[in-house]
């Protein structure tokens, strides 16, 4: 008998016949003999209209009044899906983060899981019982509810595996598994049978919404099995391990993609040795996430810095700035929207050089201008118009012959 963790997502828990579909998949588990923890997401598109009501009431509500209200989505299904269980004649007890025993770092709505006190779970599982915790939650050490962002309850699945050392984390969501791209918007996208930590943490970071960056990140620190499938069909998923054993002749595996950039530029910065950590310090204090960087100096001695984030935190970003320009030392501020940031992902690329300039070639051919370029060992991204990101993601996947079946 295996510990097995089970998470299955807003789409998989949409409406009550998808929760009973869910009760059917945690049965199968069960009837083999398994123990099992299932963390589930909110309903459909619940956090959606959570997060739209909020906003009828204030363009910008705070962030911990957030976080009670996102939380009480999960709570939802939690309490359906023991009912359902129960029907059928299991045991099965619901939990909140807080009740699963998930410690997280003080922060409102991006919150890290510090610890997780199993004692709780262990002992519902001792008694033949199917635990159903809230994804995507926890409580800081002060008793604050928080949320642990959009994706959470990727993290919540993993982080539990990790802490209970269960066999393996099965994601379960609405499509069959990774694919090289997304399959609703380029058509011969292909699911692969194996993706590295790695790669999979790459692709997850830079837009694919199959899984969630600390959630791979988690698997690849406490070496967690797991697989991505569907909770509609049953076919074998794609197995996230420590490395693909399949399908190496691929030097780029994967193609990600995410709109919503903003590149913000601060003009006149004081060319300083403390310039840049000052800036990405107050930044840092204030929760905003900096992806690419990129620096410049001028004739007249100071230098021109632009950076990406997400438009979301674009208005912030600018206040945070203009709060502490004195500080800073910069003579003005500009920032472009509509941007999106295409990448290409592969271990392969490490040993083959000029994938980077082929990727850059193939944008040029197609009219495609690049605004910002930034690398890794297994990755490169380009910032372009988002009016170009799907026309970028298709060239590319043809470029680096992603569809062609093996």
């Amino acid at each position: 008998m295996g510990l097995i963790v089970q998470k299955f997502g807003g789409t998989s828990v949409g409406s009550i016949d998808r929760i009973l579909n869910v009760a059917g998949r945690v049965k199968e588990e069960i009837d083999k003999g398994n123990q099992v923890v299932v963390v589930v997401s909110a309903m459909g598109k619940t956090t959606d209209q959570l997060v739209n009501m909020a906003k009828e009431l204030s363009p910008q509500p705070g962030k911990r009044e957030m976080d009670m209200l996102l939380t009480t989505g999960e709570q939802v299904t939690i309490s359906l899906l023991s009912i359902a269980l129960n029907q059928k004649g299991l045991e099965a007890i619901s939990y909140t983060g807080w009740q699963a025993g998930i410690i997280t770092e003080p922060v409102h709505g991006n919150a890290r899981i510090a610890r997780i006190e199993t004692k709780a779970i262990q002992q519902q599982l001792g008694r033949g019982r199917i635990v159903i915790v809230a994804g995507f939650q926890g409580i800081t050490e002060d008793g604050e509810i928080t949320t642990l962002g959009r994706g959470g309850s990727d993290t919540t699945a993993v982080a539990l595996a990790a802490a209970l050392k269960a066999e393996r984390c099965d994601i379960y969501t609405d499509v069959t598994g990774v694919f090289t791209t997304d399959p609703r918007y380029i058509k011969n996208a292909r699911k692969l049978l194996s993706v590295s930590y790695d790669e999979m943490l790459e692709l997850a970071n830079l837009g694919a919404g199959v899984l969630h960056p600390r959630a791979v990140e988690f698997a690849k620190n406490h070496q967690v099995r797991l697989e991505v499938r569907s909770s509609m069909e049953k076919e074998e998923g794609t197995v996230i391990e420590g490395e693909a054993t399949m399908e190496q002749n691929l030097v780029v595996r994967g193609v990600a993609f995410e709109d919503e950039i903003t590149k913000v530029t601060v003009l006149g910065l004081t060319n300083s040795l403390t310039s840049l950590s000052t800036i990405f310090t107050t930044l840092a204090k204030n929760h905003i996430n900096v992806d690419i960087i990129i620096q410049s100096t001028t004739e007249a001695g100071t230098a021109n810095l632009s950076f990406s984030i997400h438009t979301n935190d674009w208005l912030e970003t600018l206040n945070v700035l203009e709060d502490n320009k004195a500080v800073l030392g910069y003579g003005q501020l500009d920032a472009e929207n509509k941007l999106a940031k295409v990448s290409i992902v592969g271990s392969g690329m490490i040993s083959n050089p000029g994938v980077a300039a082929k990727m850059f070639e193939v944008l040029a051919d197609n009219n495609i201008q690049v605004k910002m370029v930034s690398t890794s060992e297994i990755k490169v991204s380009a910032v372009v118009e988002e009016k170009n990101m799907l026309k970028a993601v298709e060239v590319l996947h043809d470029a680096f012959e992603l569809g062609r079946v093996e």
